[in-house]
């Protein structure tokens, strides 16, 4: 089988990336073969297919001119829409699978994949189905306005990056999309990787055929240790305000243990300062790390923390932990409960709530047999769950049935 898969980053930007590539690999290696449609970008991974890809889009660069272009290729983008008929005329692939392809490279491109006839399915990765600002938050608060197609409340309350401008251009690509071309009509099947997210998209108003199959891992790339090697707690993955890392910072106030967080964000000096100010000399920013580098630093560790106050999706950070024999304190809410069974796999705690945290931390501490067992039922836990093997399975059930049709 051929299969198109799209994506607008063709780098490891974030976790939607790391499923995008894993699963090319995965395809790969049963035998399948890939190409590719993505965006063109200096710290792209190098591919034959690359003289297809889109012209770079940073919507955080200033410029009357390129503002006018952003903005118009995130409503639609003729350029991608005739870079991908000449993909498809040159390789003539037999379905493709569409991961995060908003803004810059636009959904445009269904109607030239429907053009050829080619099955679709696409893996939602964030709420942006349902969401103009894709998080569901507001002020960074859990928001559901939008529901039932109510798009405008993404311009009345300015949810993109407080700016009536970029809100009111989001609310207008959603009822372009959804309203007046219905061009997700067109997705044969959307993959969920949540039940979470699947029963939210449809308590929104969502109608489209949406299937679950979680993300996964490959085991042999991820050698567990359940015991650790100094007495640290661990978060690795973006500084944002939605992951709820004030929150951690404040619960770590008077705790004799050290936090290591891990990871690159707009909001990493703030959370230095707050760390400064309330006298918690026990936290180091380690900053960007990946492959064994950061494996080394979690199996070090004796548990990972995910304090999220948005709805978080299916996070693979909570899976490697996992895999890697590492219990995991994660905030009640979105898709993590699902994998923070607590005392099975780890322990959940109030979104927001710093001094629940506290004590759920003090109790690991206290019980290190409890952070040994629990970290032997989470990788068994992935063992059973999340295998390359079975996710392979599921995912050719998906797409045979969409080719059957």
């Amino acid at each position: 089988m051929k299969i198109l898969l799209a994506n607008k980053y063709f780098y490891l930007k974030g976790g939607s990336e790391y499923v995008f590539f894993e699963t090319a690999e995965l395809l790969k290696k049963k035998g399948h073969e890939v190409v590719f449609i993505s965006m063109q970008h200096p710290q792209n991974v190098p591919s034959e297919y690359e003289k297809y890809f889109v012209s770079n889009v940073d919507y955080e660069q200033s410029g009357l001119k390129n503002n006018i272009v952003a903005s118009l290729k995130l409503l639609y983008s003729f350029e991608a829409k005739i870079n991908i008929e000449e993909l498809i005329k040159k390789e003539k692939p037999d379905i493709a699978h569409l991961h995060n392809i908003h803004h810059q490279i636009s959904p445009s491109i269904l109607h030239s994949i429907k053009k050829f006839n080619i099955p679709v399915v696409l893996t939602l990765h964030d709420y942006k189905m349902v969401c103009a600002f894709y998080s569901m938050l507001a002020d960074v608060k859990i928001c559901e306005a939008c529901k039932n197609g109510r798009y405008y409340y993404c311009f009345l309350k300015a949810c993109v990056k407080d700016s009536r401008v970029k809100s009111l251009l989001n609310t207008i690509e959603m009822y372009l999309h959804h309203r007046i071309l219905r061009i997700y009509d067109m997705v044969d099947v959307f993959i969920s990787p949540s039940r979470f997210l699947k029963l939210k998209l449809e308590e929104m108003g969502f109608k489209g055929n949406i299937v679950y199959l979680p993300n996964f891992v490959n085991l042999e790339d991820y050698k567990p240790q359940y015991d650790w090697q100094e007495n640290s707690i661990v978060y690795f993955g973006r500084l944002s305000k939605e992951k709820g890392l004030f929150t951690l910072i404040e619960a770590m106030r008077g705790l004799e243990i050290k936090l290591k967080i891990i990871g690159e964000g707009p909001i990493k000096e703030d959370l230095k300062r707050r760390a400064f100010d309330a006298g918690n000399r026990n936290i180091e920013f380690l900053g960007y790390k990946t492959g064994e580098e950061l494996k080394n630093e979690i199996r070090k560790s004796m548990f990972f923390i995910l304090p999220s106050e948005w709805y978080e999706n299916n996070p693979r950070s909570v899976i490697e932990a996992f895999a890697l024999g590492k219990p995991v304190i994660g905030a009640r809410i979105g898709g993590i409960p699902e994998l923070v069974k607590d005392n099975e796999t780890g322990l959940t705690f109030e979104p927001g709530n710093s001094e629940d945290l506290r004590s759920k931390i003090e109790y690991l501490i206290n019980k290190p047999e409890k952070i040994v067992e629990m970290g032997k039922n989470a990788r068994e836990f992935v063992v059973r769950e999340f295998d390359a093997e079975k996710h392979y399975r599921r995912l050719m059930e998906i797409y045979n049935s969409v080719l059957g049709r």
